[in-house]
């Protein structure tokens, strides 16, 4: 093994995590939120590798709309310099992984790339370390790594992959049924399929090329025309919507005969459900997994998740409970995998729950509305140290800001005004208008909005810092 080669870790942080609404949604998905620990998933994917030798900063592919959600992050855990590549359109796993590893071949040609996804749990990070250092030795004598989790029961949840005693792969399986499943744990050598990878970034194009030109085709445009924006590099739309939509095991893995698996028996999830957060959390002598303020009375085998208002239940069993400002579900856990209907229902029929929370993050902060109605909306704007809303202006509807905490620089027509708590400044339709927090401390504002249409698409941005249209 050459001892200089650089671990690159590559983050796979699309998707949306419909099942795990309703905290996760589409604006706000799973991956950025501290499920099963007090960081998010994403800073968990990325601090459990603390330790390894030669490892370099990651290679995080997400969605556009999130970019400044993974840079705030990343920035929160001392990770300085990610590189952050943005996907136009989701073409699941193949076209992320090509591009990640042509990106890293522009960075250096004495990588190896260690895929990871953000939204698993992984508790044994010394066995997860020692199958990296296994994995390492295999990638580097040229093969295609997976990393196979030693199963604890017979799943149905998860694919599966055959290994001969060599560790070479015989076989993808799909999703099996308990029967087959329960066969798979007899015969012994049949691990689960965590999505988990370790190569070289050239013989995973070479392997590519062979295997799934078109992919490589279109994603080799994609990365040659990327552009840079602010600290983003955003892949070319129209070449990366032109490539396959495929995972790499259909892509690649399955048509390859150069695949290795690692066995890796490390108290591994993949938080696919609610079902999954119950399984791995902590449970009180009633078998309940307990988050935030709860009264839980005569109440068994019952996840309940309530940070935001008293949760209390009385003589209930085997249920999910999950709170939040402006949703609540309810479900039995042998039907909770069905919320992903519910948020498809909630979509067809235009309701915000599906993809936003009532508290919407944007890159200079964020805003909670409070309180709405015909013609009128309150919003509570909390606005980072340093930050500063666009240059803009609306027209349908005026706007009164009340400094409720801290010091506010505001652009108001040709007005530029210092506001401390307890002042107020208003807007009239159509006056271009400005917040800004110079201070070294957090701004709160109270904004009071009316007017005939009171939606987000009624902001017309002069300027931005953050670069948004």
């Amino acid at each position: 093994m050459k001892s200089q080669n650089t671990i690159i870790p590559v983050i796979l942080s699309g998707g949306y995590g419909t099942r795990l609404w309703p905290l996760s949604r589409k604006q706000y998905p799973k991956q950025y939120l501290p499920l099963a620990g007090d960081n998010t998933m994403l800073q968990e994917t990325i601090l459990r590798l603390n330790g390894l030798d030669n490892l370099a900063s990651p290679i995080i592919v997400c969605n556009a709309e999130h970019r400044f959600l993974v840079a705030e992050q990343c920035q929160k855990i001392d990770i300085s310099n990610p590189t952050i590549l943005l996907e136009p359109v989701g073409r699941n796993t193949a076209p992320a992984i090509v591009a990640a590893a042509l990106q890293s071949l522009k960075m250096t040609d004495n990588g190896v790339l260690l895929v990871l996804s953000a939204d698993h749990v992984i508790e044994d990070i010394n066995t997860f370390h020692r199958a990296i250092d296994s994995a390492l030795k295999q990638a580097n004598d040229n093969k295609l790594v997976t990393f196979g989790i030693v199963p604890t029961d017979a799943n149905t949840g998860y694919g599966y992959i055959k290994s001969l005693k060599n560790g070479q792969v015989e076989a993808f399986v799909e999703k099996p049924d308990l029967q087959t499943a329960q066969s798979y744990l007899k015969q012994g050598n049949y691990l689960w399929n965590s999505g988990m990878f370790m190569f070289q970034p050239q013989i995973l194009i070479n392997e590519f090329t062979m295997h799934s030109p078109d992919i490589v085709s279109a994603v080799s445009d994609a990365v040659n025309n990327a552009t840079q924006d602010l600290d983003f590099i955003r892949l070319e739309k129209q070449a990366f919507e032109f490539s396959p939509s495929d995972s790499i095991d259909y892509a690649l893995l399955e048509k390859s005969s150069n695949v290795v698996v690692v066995p890796l028996k490390s108290q591994w999830n993949d938080i696919g459900a609610w079902s999954a957060l119950y399984d791995i959390g902590t449970k009180d002598k009633d078998d309940n997994v307990i988050k935030g303020d709860v009264s839980a009375i005569d109440t068994t085998n019952t996840y309940i998740n309530a940070h935001h208002h008293m949760v209390v239940t009385i003589g209930v069993d085997n249920l999910i409970i999950v709170d939040t400002p402006d949703a609540t579900l309810i479900a039995t856990q042998d039907k909770v995998h069905k919320v992903k209907g519910i948020v498809e229902y909630l979509h067809k029929n235009r309701r915000n729950e599906s993809s936003e929370h009532r508290k919407v993050h944007r890159p200079w902060g964020w805003y909670d509305t409070i309180e709405s109605g015909d013609y009128f909306q309150v919003k509570r704007l909390h606005v980072k140290s340093g930050a500063k809303l666009s240059l803009q202006r609306h027209r349908k509807r005026a706007e009164h800001w009340v400094v409720v905490s801290g010091v506010a620089t505001v652009i108001n027509g040709e007005e530029l005004l210092t506001l401390e708590e307890g002042e107020s400044t208003y807007i009239s339709i159509g006056i271009i208008h400005a917040l800004e927090n110079k201070s070294n401390k957090s701004l709160e504002v109270i904004e009071v909005q009316s007017g005939v249409y009171l939606g987000e698409d009624d902001i017309e941005r002069l300027e931005d810092i953050y670069g948004r249209n």
